[in-house]
């Protein structure tokens, strides 16, 4: 991870309803906790609808502004594989990408009036090279029984780019934002995705 006086973005995407804030959120915490000043800006593009949501979020010494220049982004961490190539350009040239891989199928798909990209993963790759890593997140989280917690392999998988914060860290956080119903499941998802990426 960078020194803490350098400011970092991370761009993160996804669809309503896949737990892209709560992934945020998780990830704010982790990092205010770590000493770093954090700011973050939520869209919802008709989220109930299953419309794109997506967050800015910059962490350093000092953050003034929210808001990732496109182009700027040293991650791109996205829930879905459309909302990912649609902010493809916002990724700097080496920039990492963590990209779960499913797609949810956008209303004008499912009636004809548009194709879904093909091969998606494959344009990251021509672009980015080994700074792409594809993470079946739901097939993960299907396998712990409960395909909610598809978020929470990502942040795993993201964690692995911040060699100075434990696993341990992690989870506390985890634990304070859900409630304890839920933290066993969730745990197992983090580091089930902690598992997907080697940096």
């Amino acid at each position: 991870m960078s020194d803490i006086g350098e400011t970092k973005n991370i761009f993160l995407s996804g669809v309503g309803g896949q737990g892209t804030i709560l992934a945020s959120n998780i990830l704010g915490q982790v990092l205010l906790d770590a000493g770093y000043d954090v700011k973050k800006a939520e869209v919802h593009g008709m989220a109930q609808r299953g419309g794109d949501v997506t967050t800015h979020f910059r962490y350093g010494k000092k953050v003034h502004s929210p808001l990732i220049k496109q182009g700027d982004a040293d991650f791109l961490v996205s829930f879905e594989l459309l909302e990912a190539l649609r902010y493809i350009n916002w990724v700097k040239p080496d920039g990492k990408i963590i990209l779960n891989n499913h797609s949810i199928l956008p209303p004008a798909v499912n009636l004809g009036k548009m194709e879904y990209p093909a091969r998606v993963e494959e344009t990251f790759k021509k672009h980015f090279g080994e700074n792409v890593w594809i993470v079946n997140g739901r097939d993960i989280a299907k396998g712990l029984g409960n395909i909610q917690v598809a978020n929470v392999v990502l942040i795993g998988a993201l964690s692995n780019f911040f060699p100075n914060l434990q696993a341990d860290h992690w989870v506390e956080v985890i634990k304070s934002i859900l409630p304890p119903k839920l933290h066993d499941i969730n745990i197992q998802a983090f580091h089930e995705g902690q598992k997907t990426v080697q940096v």
